[in-house]
């Protein structure tokens, strides 16, 4: 009987606390916060989608260019390694921001979350296109220098064009933010 009492006393105490927990997380600052942190993964989510691609597209002309390689009875280049990994640096881009966002979410003005918003959705997309198109363009570069053996160099600066692109972003959502905290 007493295993009963204790149980509808258990019960009873945490029927009382469920009008309490629900009022936190409809509050104001609740919600703030949370949307500040759906920005920061946002930026880390967009940008990584994009680097999945990008890295997996180029891996794949990699393994199809190593190949041919073996095939024609050629070394097999090492350097496509380096194509295929160059669109995992908006990944890197995209964690920076949201370290940043989340350093901003325990001050954040509470009509402000809509600017983190837009700030960690477009700067991820941003980055994350730029991966892709990275990707693209270093599976073209690891077809052209299997076959060739000549231009790593060139290949190399043209994806540092694209990489740009999301240093770019990043920077500029960096001085958002800024502006954002004052």
């Amino acid at each position: 009987m007493s295993l009963l009492l204790t149980l509808a006393d258990a019960a009873a105490q945490a029927a009382s606390t469920v009008p309490a927990a629900a009022e936190a997380v409809t509050s104001p600052d609740f919600v703030t916060r949370s949307m500040v942190y759906a920005s920061a993964t946002a930026a880390i989510g967009f940008s990584a989608i994009g680097s999945a691609y990008g890295a997996g597209a180029a891996a794949c002309s990699a393994v199809g260019a190593w190949k041919k390689c073996y095939m024609q009875n050629k070394p097999a280049p090492f350097q496509l390694l380096i194509f295929a990994g160059a669109p995992l640096s908006q990944t890197i881009y995209g964690m920076i921001l949201m370290f940043i966002i989340m350093g901003h979410a325990v001050n954040v003005r509470p009509g402000a979350w809509p600017l983190y918003l837009f700030v960690g959705v477009i700067s991820g997309i941003a980055m994350g296109v730029s991966a892709l198109w990275q990707g693209l363009a270093a599976a073209a570069s690891s077809d052209a220098f299997a076959e060739t053996g000549k231009g790593f160099t060139n290949q190399l600066m043209a994806l540092g064009i694209v990489e740009t692109v999301a240093i770019f972003v990043m920077a500029f959502a960096i001085v958002l933010l800024n502006m954002l905290s004052f």
